[in-house]
């Protein structure tokens, strides 16, 4: 009984730890890779940012969380994808005050380039004149789960 006990304090120990540190490494991991739109670069901020959600290959949670991969949105208008990350929509996030412009452009343009998706990069200009306003977007919907 002993050893079972101190496994699963243990185990809620490990599991706490890591639920503590989650937070102040998703706003690190968020802020650090700043470096233009490589693909490492949209890799890694879509692995600490996205992926929970939208799964590390883009497949998605059916009734949940839209799938990526192959996604019609996605590689759609760019305005929409743009407004989309700039501004979260249904149960997604905004990134406008976690991700910087070149940012969004390195995880935009992975998106748009990865798992069947042939979509054109997406410039950290697009994200910058939305971030300003100088660029009106007009609503589409998203495709269904």
């Amino acid at each position: 009984m002993k050893i079972v006990l101190i496994a699963a304090l243990s185990c809620a120990g490990v599991a706490a730890a890591a639920v503590a540190q989650t937070p102040a490494q998703h706003a690190g991991a968020a802020q650090a890779p700043a470096g233009g739109q490589s693909a490492v670069a949209g890799r890694e901020i879509f692995a600490t940012n996205c992926a929970a959600c939208h799964q590390p290959e883009g497949e998605g949670i059916e009734g949940a969380f839209p799938k990526l991969a192959g996604n019609a949105f996605v590689a759609g208008d760019p305005e929409g994808v743009v407004a989309t990350l700039l501004n979260g929509r249904g149960g997604m996030p905004s990134f406008r005050d976690d991700l910087k412009d070149d940012q969004l452009a390195a995880v935009a343009s992975f998106i748009r380039s990865s798992w069947g998706n042939a979509a054109a990069p997406i410039p950290a200009q697009a994200f910058a004149a939305q971030r300003n306003g100088t660029t009106e977007v007009i609503a589409r919907p998203i495709p269904a789960h």
